[in-house]
Protein backbone atom coordinates (compact mmCIF):
# COMPACT_ATOMS: atom_id res chain seq x y z
CA UNK A 1 0.00 0.00 0.00
CA UNK A 2 2.87 2.34 0.75
CA UNK A 3 4.37 1.79 -2.68
CA UNK A 4 1.02 2.39 -4.34
CA UNK A 5 0.39 5.62 -2.48
CA UNK A 6 3.85 6.88 -3.35
CA UNK A 7 3.40 5.95 -6.99
CA UNK A 8 0.16 7.87 -7.46
CA UNK A 9 1.73 11.36 -7.53
CA UNK A 10 4.33 10.13 -10.00
CA UNK A 11 1.68 8.61 -12.24
CA UNK A 12 -0.37 11.79 -12.00
CA UNK A 13 2.61 13.88 -12.97
CA UNK A 14 3.34 11.62 -15.94
CA UNK A 15 -0.26 11.80 -17.13
CA UNK A 16 -0.33 15.59 -16.75
CA UNK A 17 2.88 15.90 -18.72
CA UNK A 18 1.52 13.62 -21.42
CA UNK A 19 -1.65 15.69 -21.67
CA UNK A 20 0.40 18.88 -21.98
CA UNK A 21 2.33 17.39 -24.88
CA UNK A 22 -0.75 16.29 -26.85
CA UNK A 23 -1.43 19.66 -28.59
CA UNK A 24 2.22 19.90 -29.64
CA UNK A 25 2.18 16.31 -30.86
CA UNK A 26 -0.96 16.97 -32.89
CA UNK A 27 0.65 20.05 -34.43
CA UNK A 28 3.80 18.10 -35.28
CA UNK A 29 1.73 15.40 -36.94
CA UNK A 30 0.26 17.96 -39.31
CA UNK A 31 3.72 19.23 -40.14
CA UNK A 32 4.83 15.70 -41.00
CA UNK A 33 1.98 15.28 -43.44
CA UNK A 34 1.45 16.83 -46.87
CA UNK A 35 0.77 20.54 -47.26
CA UNK A 36 -2.86 21.60 -47.20
CA UNK A 37 -4.03 20.92 -50.79
CA UNK A 38 -5.21 23.82 -52.92
CA UNK A 39 -6.19 21.83 -56.04
CA UNK A 40 -8.31 18.79 -56.73
CA UNK A 41 -5.28 16.92 -58.08
CA UNK A 42 -3.37 17.49 -54.82
CA UNK A 43 -6.36 16.12 -52.87
CA UNK A 44 -6.50 13.06 -55.12
CA UNK A 45 -2.79 12.45 -54.54
CA UNK A 46 -3.18 12.66 -50.76
CA UNK A 47 -6.23 10.37 -50.82
CA UNK A 48 -4.33 7.89 -53.01
CA UNK A 49 -1.36 7.97 -50.63
CA UNK A 50 -3.61 7.31 -47.61
CA UNK A 51 -5.54 4.57 -49.41
CA UNK A 52 -2.39 2.65 -50.40
CA UNK A 53 -0.81 3.21 -47.00
CA UNK A 54 -3.76 1.55 -45.25
CA UNK A 55 -3.63 -1.35 -47.70
CA UNK A 56 0.06 -1.76 -46.79
CA UNK A 57 -0.85 -1.64 -43.08
CA UNK A 58 -3.50 -4.34 -43.58
CA UNK A 59 -1.03 -6.53 -45.50
CA UNK A 60 1.58 -6.03 -42.77
CA UNK A 61 -0.86 -6.98 -40.02
CA UNK A 62 -2.18 -9.97 -41.99
CA UNK A 63 1.19 -11.40 -42.97
CA UNK A 64 2.96 -10.88 -39.67
CA UNK A 65 -0.15 -11.86 -37.70
CA UNK A 66 -0.33 -15.25 -39.45
CA UNK A 67 3.43 -15.68 -39.11
CA UNK A 68 3.54 -14.94 -35.38
CA UNK A 69 0.40 -17.01 -34.74
CA UNK A 70 1.94 -19.96 -36.57
CA UNK A 71 5.23 -19.61 -34.68
CA UNK A 72 3.45 -19.43 -31.34
CA UNK A 73 0.86 -22.19 -31.82
CA UNK A 74 3.20 -24.64 -33.54
CA UNK A 75 6.29 -24.22 -31.43
CA UNK A 76 8.33 -27.28 -30.51
CA UNK A 77 7.92 -26.74 -26.76
CA UNK A 78 4.22 -27.74 -26.91
CA UNK A 79 4.95 -30.91 -28.87
CA UNK A 80 4.44 -29.81 -32.48
CA UNK A 81 6.61 -31.26 -35.19
CA UNK A 82 7.36 -29.60 -38.53
CA UNK A 83 5.16 -30.81 -41.39
CA UNK A 84 6.95 -32.11 -44.44
CA UNK A 85 5.41 -31.09 -47.76
CA UNK A 86 6.52 -29.74 -51.11
CA UNK A 87 4.82 -27.70 -53.87
CA UNK A 88 1.37 -27.28 -52.38
CA UNK A 89 -0.75 -26.26 -55.36
CA UNK A 90 -3.34 -24.40 -53.31
CA UNK A 91 -0.71 -22.32 -51.53
CA UNK A 92 0.98 -21.47 -54.83
CA UNK A 93 -2.34 -20.35 -56.33
CA UNK A 94 -3.32 -18.27 -53.29
CA UNK A 95 -0.08 -16.36 -52.94
CA UNK A 96 -0.11 -15.61 -56.69
CA UNK A 97 -3.76 -14.65 -57.11
CA UNK A 98 -4.20 -12.61 -53.91
CA UNK A 99 -1.31 -10.15 -54.61
CA UNK A 100 -2.53 -9.82 -58.20
CA UNK A 101 -6.01 -8.87 -56.99
CA UNK A 102 -4.54 -6.41 -54.48
CA UNK A 103 -2.53 -4.74 -57.27
CA UNK A 104 -5.67 -4.48 -59.43
CA UNK A 105 -7.50 -2.96 -56.48
CA UNK A 106 -4.74 -0.34 -56.13
CA UNK A 107 -4.32 0.25 -59.85
CA UNK A 108 -7.73 1.80 -60.54
CA UNK A 109 -7.46 4.89 -58.29
CA UNK A 110 -3.76 5.29 -59.14
CA UNK A 111 -4.43 5.24 -62.89
CA UNK A 112 -7.35 7.63 -62.50
CA UNK A 113 -5.17 10.13 -60.62
CA UNK A 114 -2.25 9.85 -63.07
CA UNK A 115 -4.49 10.41 -66.10
CA UNK A 116 -6.03 13.49 -64.46
CA UNK A 117 -2.56 14.77 -63.51
CA UNK A 118 -1.37 14.47 -67.13
CA UNK A 119 -4.46 15.99 -68.75
CA UNK A 120 -3.30 19.45 -69.83
CA UNK A 121 -5.98 19.84 -72.50
CA UNK A 122 -8.32 22.84 -72.75
CA UNK A 123 -6.46 25.28 -70.48
CA UNK A 124 -7.89 28.71 -69.71
CA UNK A 125 -4.41 30.26 -69.88
CA UNK A 126 -0.84 29.19 -70.65
CA UNK A 127 2.38 30.31 -68.98
CA UNK A 128 5.87 29.36 -70.12
CA UNK A 129 8.19 28.63 -67.18
CA UNK A 130 11.96 28.66 -67.70
CA UNK A 131 14.53 27.68 -65.10
CA UNK A 132 17.87 29.47 -64.88
CA UNK A 133 20.83 29.26 -62.53
CA UNK A 134 19.30 30.39 -60.21
CA UNK A 135 15.91 31.95 -60.84
CA UNK A 136 12.71 31.41 -62.81
CA UNK A 137 11.11 33.34 -65.63
CA UNK A 138 7.39 33.42 -66.46
CA UNK A 139 6.07 34.31 -69.91
CA UNK A 140 2.32 34.84 -70.20
CA UNK A 141 1.93 33.70 -73.79
CA UNK A 142 -1.63 34.82 -74.29
CA UNK A 143 -1.07 38.26 -72.74
CA UNK A 144 2.29 39.08 -74.30
CA UNK A 145 4.39 39.89 -71.24
CA UNK A 146 6.85 38.13 -68.96
CA UNK A 147 9.28 38.70 -66.11
CA UNK A 148 11.95 37.11 -63.93
CA UNK A 149 11.40 35.86 -60.41
CA UNK A 150 14.45 36.19 -58.14
CA UNK A 151 15.10 35.29 -54.52
CA UNK A 152 14.14 38.21 -52.28
CA UNK A 153 15.62 37.03 -48.98
CA UNK A 154 18.25 39.62 -47.91
CA UNK A 155 21.87 38.55 -48.09
CA UNK A 156 22.28 39.56 -44.44
CA UNK A 157 19.85 36.79 -43.40
CA UNK A 158 21.65 34.22 -45.54
CA UNK A 159 24.97 35.19 -43.92
CA UNK A 160 23.41 35.08 -40.42
CA UNK A 161 23.93 38.81 -39.84
CA UNK A 162 20.18 39.27 -39.38
CA UNK A 163 17.42 37.11 -37.93
CA UNK A 164 15.74 34.78 -40.41
CA UNK A 165 12.41 36.02 -41.78
CA UNK A 166 9.14 34.10 -41.75
CA UNK A 167 9.59 32.98 -45.36
CA UNK A 168 13.36 32.59 -45.36
CA UNK A 169 14.56 31.42 -48.83
CA UNK A 170 10.92 31.12 -49.93
CA UNK A 171 10.26 34.72 -50.99
CA UNK A 172 10.69 36.35 -54.40
CA UNK A 173 10.49 39.77 -55.96
CA UNK A 174 8.03 38.81 -58.71
CA UNK A 175 5.68 35.89 -57.98
CA UNK A 176 3.71 33.96 -60.57
CA UNK A 177 0.22 35.48 -60.44
CA UNK A 178 -2.83 33.52 -61.63
CA UNK A 179 -6.61 33.83 -61.20
CA UNK A 180 -8.53 31.48 -58.94
CA UNK A 181 -10.67 28.67 -60.44
CA UNK A 182 -8.73 28.82 -63.70
CA UNK A 183 -7.00 25.93 -65.44
CA UNK A 184 -3.41 27.11 -65.91
CA UNK A 185 -1.19 25.12 -68.27
CA UNK A 186 2.55 25.45 -67.68
CA UNK A 187 5.10 24.86 -70.45
CA UNK A 188 8.23 24.07 -68.48
CA UNK A 189 11.82 24.15 -69.78
CA UNK A 190 15.30 25.26 -68.70
CA UNK A 191 18.02 27.46 -70.12
CA UNK A 192 21.15 25.82 -68.68
CA UNK A 193 20.86 22.68 -66.53
CA UNK A 194 18.02 20.46 -65.31
CA UNK A 195 15.72 22.12 -62.78
CA UNK A 196 12.36 20.96 -61.41
CA UNK A 197 9.25 23.09 -60.85
CA UNK A 198 7.57 21.94 -57.63
CA UNK A 199 4.59 23.45 -55.79
CA UNK A 200 3.44 20.91 -53.17
CA UNK A 201 0.03 22.50 -52.43
CA UNK A 202 -0.88 22.10 -56.11
CA UNK A 203 0.36 18.51 -56.37
CA UNK A 204 2.55 19.75 -59.22
CA UNK A 205 6.13 18.67 -59.92
CA UNK A 206 7.73 18.66 -63.37
CA UNK A 207 11.34 18.54 -64.53
CA UNK A 208 12.65 21.53 -66.50
CA UNK A 209 15.10 20.15 -69.07
CA UNK A 210 17.18 22.24 -71.51
CA UNK A 211 16.06 21.67 -75.09
CA UNK A 212 12.77 20.03 -74.06
CA UNK A 213 9.36 21.43 -73.18
CA UNK A 214 7.42 19.52 -70.53
CA UNK A 215 3.96 20.55 -69.43
CA UNK A 216 1.82 20.46 -66.33
CA UNK A 217 -1.28 22.15 -65.04
CA UNK A 218 -3.16 23.24 -61.93
CA UNK A 219 -6.46 24.83 -61.00
CA UNK A 220 -6.24 26.52 -57.61
CA UNK A 221 -9.62 26.61 -55.89
CA UNK A 222 -8.89 29.28 -53.30
CA UNK A 223 -7.10 32.62 -53.12
CA UNK A 224 -3.76 32.63 -51.34
CA UNK A 225 0.03 32.48 -51.56
CA UNK A 226 1.62 29.10 -52.31
CA UNK A 227 5.33 28.38 -52.12
CA UNK A 228 7.58 25.79 -53.69
CA UNK A 229 11.17 25.23 -54.72
CA UNK A 230 13.39 23.86 -57.43
CA UNK A 231 13.42 20.13 -56.66
CA UNK A 232 16.46 19.19 -58.74
CA UNK A 233 20.05 19.66 -57.56
CA UNK A 234 21.02 22.31 -60.13
CA UNK A 235 24.20 23.84 -58.73
CA UNK A 236 25.68 25.53 -55.71
CA UNK A 237 22.73 27.95 -55.29
CA UNK A 238 20.08 25.31 -55.84
CA UNK A 239 18.40 26.29 -52.57
CA UNK A 240 18.14 29.92 -53.65
CA UNK A 241 15.52 29.63 -56.43
CA UNK A 242 12.13 29.41 -54.72
CA UNK A 243 8.73 29.45 -56.41
CA UNK A 244 5.92 31.70 -55.19
CA UNK A 245 2.45 31.58 -56.74
CA UNK A 246 -0.10 34.26 -55.91
CA UNK A 247 -3.67 33.10 -56.57
CA UNK A 248 -5.96 36.12 -56.77
CA UNK A 249 -9.55 36.82 -57.73
CA UNK A 250 -10.32 37.12 -61.43
CA UNK A 251 -11.00 40.85 -61.12
CA UNK A 252 -7.70 41.43 -59.33
CA UNK A 253 -5.90 39.35 -61.95
CA UNK A 254 -7.38 41.42 -64.78
CA UNK A 255 -6.09 44.61 -63.11
CA UNK A 256 -2.68 43.10 -62.49
CA UNK A 257 -2.37 41.80 -66.06
CA UNK A 258 -3.32 45.22 -67.47
CA UNK A 259 -0.61 46.85 -65.36
CA UNK A 260 1.95 44.27 -66.53
CA UNK A 261 1.08 44.90 -70.18
CA UNK A 262 1.55 48.63 -69.69
CA UNK A 263 4.87 48.02 -67.95
CA UNK A 264 6.05 45.67 -70.70
CA UNK A 265 5.13 48.15 -73.41
CA UNK A 266 7.03 50.92 -71.61
CA UNK A 267 10.07 48.67 -71.10
CA UNK A 268 10.25 47.76 -74.76
CA UNK A 269 10.45 51.36 -75.84
CA UNK A 270 11.12 52.59 -79.34
CA UNK A 271 13.72 50.30 -81.03
CA UNK A 272 14.97 53.26 -83.04
CA UNK A 273 15.49 55.43 -79.98
CA UNK A 274 19.02 56.56 -79.12
CA UNK A 275 19.41 56.55 -75.35
CA UNK A 276 21.38 59.13 -73.40
CA UNK A 277 24.01 58.09 -70.88
CA UNK A 278 21.83 59.23 -67.98
CA UNK A 279 18.82 57.27 -69.25
CA UNK A 280 20.91 54.13 -69.68
CA UNK A 281 22.55 54.31 -66.26
CA UNK A 282 19.22 54.98 -64.52
CA UNK A 283 17.62 51.95 -66.15
CA UNK A 284 20.79 49.91 -65.81
CA UNK A 285 20.83 50.43 -62.04
CA UNK A 286 17.44 48.75 -61.74
CA UNK A 287 18.47 45.87 -64.02
CA UNK A 288 21.69 45.41 -62.06
CA UNK A 289 19.85 45.33 -58.72
CA UNK A 290 17.43 42.67 -59.98
CA UNK A 291 19.93 40.41 -61.74
CA UNK A 292 23.53 41.08 -60.71
CA UNK A 293 23.73 42.56 -57.21
CA UNK A 294 23.20 39.22 -55.44
CA UNK A 295 26.62 38.04 -56.65
CA UNK A 296 28.61 41.17 -57.48
CA UNK A 297 27.06 43.19 -54.61
CA UNK A 298 25.37 46.57 -54.82
CA UNK A 299 28.71 48.34 -54.41
CA UNK A 300 30.31 46.32 -57.23
CA UNK A 301 32.93 44.85 -54.87
CA UNK A 302 31.85 41.23 -55.36
CA UNK A 303 32.48 38.48 -52.80
CA UNK A 304 36.15 37.51 -52.28
CA UNK A 305 36.99 34.03 -53.58
CA UNK A 306 33.45 33.62 -54.88
CA UNK A 307 32.30 36.42 -57.21
CA UNK A 308 34.65 38.91 -58.85
CA UNK A 309 34.36 42.64 -58.32
CA UNK A 310 33.14 44.81 -61.19
CA UNK A 311 34.41 48.02 -59.67
CA UNK A 312 37.72 48.57 -61.47
CA UNK A 313 37.61 45.18 -63.22
CA UNK A 314 39.19 44.62 -66.62
CA UNK A 315 35.84 43.36 -67.90
CA UNK A 316 33.85 46.47 -66.99
CA UNK A 317 36.56 48.89 -68.09
CA UNK A 318 37.98 46.97 -71.06
CA UNK A 319 36.63 46.51 -74.60
CA UNK A 320 32.86 46.77 -74.84
CA UNK A 321 32.63 43.74 -77.14
CA UNK A 322 34.18 41.48 -74.49
CA UNK A 323 31.71 42.50 -71.81
CA UNK A 324 28.77 42.18 -74.19
CA UNK A 325 29.88 38.62 -75.03
CA UNK A 326 30.06 37.67 -71.36
CA UNK A 327 26.59 38.97 -70.47
CA UNK A 328 25.09 37.31 -73.55
CA UNK A 329 26.81 33.92 -73.31
CA UNK A 330 28.09 33.70 -69.73
CA UNK A 331 31.52 32.36 -68.85
CA UNK A 332 32.32 28.66 -68.91
CA UNK A 333 33.31 26.90 -65.66
CA UNK A 334 32.20 29.84 -63.52
CA UNK A 335 28.98 30.95 -61.84
CA UNK A 336 28.50 33.63 -64.50
CA UNK A 337 25.34 32.59 -66.34
CA UNK A 338 24.15 33.85 -69.71
CA UNK A 339 21.70 36.75 -69.59
CA UNK A 340 20.67 36.78 -73.23
CA UNK A 341 17.07 36.36 -72.06
CA UNK A 342 17.05 40.05 -71.10
CA UNK A 343 15.93 42.58 -73.69
CA UNK A 344 18.41 44.50 -75.82
CA UNK A 345 17.52 47.68 -73.95
CA UNK A 346 18.05 46.06 -70.54
CA UNK A 347 21.41 44.59 -71.52
CA UNK A 348 22.60 47.85 -73.05
CA UNK A 349 21.53 49.66 -69.89
CA UNK A 350 23.18 47.29 -67.41
CA UNK A 351 26.46 47.16 -69.34
CA UNK A 352 26.47 50.96 -69.53
CA UNK A 353 25.73 51.15 -65.82
CA UNK A 354 28.60 48.85 -64.81
CA UNK A 355 31.03 50.76 -67.05
CA UNK A 356 30.13 54.06 -65.39
CA UNK A 357 29.21 53.17 -61.79
CA UNK A 358 31.34 53.16 -58.60
CA UNK A 359 34.92 53.96 -59.60
CA UNK A 360 34.40 53.09 -63.28
CA UNK A 361 34.13 56.09 -65.58
CA UNK A 362 34.53 54.94 -69.16
CA UNK A 363 31.86 57.32 -70.45
CA UNK A 364 30.55 54.55 -72.75
CA UNK A 365 26.85 54.61 -73.60
CA UNK A 366 25.85 51.36 -75.30
CA UNK A 367 22.77 51.34 -77.48
CA UNK A 368 20.28 48.45 -77.80
CA UNK A 369 21.26 48.15 -81.46
CA UNK A 370 24.80 47.12 -80.40
CA UNK A 371 23.40 44.29 -78.28
CA UNK A 372 21.12 43.16 -81.07
CA UNK A 373 24.03 43.04 -83.50
CA UNK A 374 26.11 40.99 -81.05
CA UNK A 375 23.48 38.29 -80.54
CA UNK A 376 24.29 34.98 -82.25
Amino acid sequence: MVRFSQGRPLAARLLAGLAALLPAAAHAAREWNFQQPATDIARQQIDLHSFIMWICVAIFIGVFGVMFYSIFRHRKSVGHKAAQFHENTMVEVVWTVVPFLILLFMMYPATKTILAYKDTSSPDMTVKVTGYQWKWSYDYLQDGFGFYSNLKTPLAQIQNREAKGEHYLLEVDNPLVVPVDTKVRLLITANDVIHAFWVPAFGLKQDAIPGFVRDGWFRADRVGTYRGQCAELCGKEHGFMPIVVEVVSKDDYAKWAAAQKTKAAAAGGDPAKVWTLNELTARGGDVYAANCAACHQANGKGVPNAFPALDGSKVATGPKADQIAIVLEGKANTAMAAFKQLSDADLAAVVTYTRNAWGNATGDALQPAEIKAARK
